[in-house]
């Protein structure tokens, strides 16, 4: 939610810049709201917390041991 004062504040000091500065001000804006997390707080997750069978876990840890941080040099 905006806070009004805030947006008031906001736009006297854009009355106060140049075009120029003006859209490099409306281009952070645009650039804050592509880079805000989006997701639920943690505490919505707690509850499939254990719902992955400890088989598909060490699965899963065997694939990342196997292939993580290696390098394959004729990749490139």
């Amino acid at each position: 939610m905006l806070n009004v004062t805030v947006k008031k504040q906001i736009i006297s000091q854009m009355g106060l810049l140049d075009y120029e500065h003006q859209r490099r001000v409306l281009d952070f804006a645009r650039a804050l709201v592509v880079t805000c997390p989006k997701g639920v707080p943690g505490k919505q997750l707690l509850s499939f917390a254990g719902t992955i069978p400890a088989d598909d876990l060490k699965t899963m840890e065997q694939a990342i041991e196997d292939s993580c941080e290696k390098v394959d040099q004729n990749e490139w």
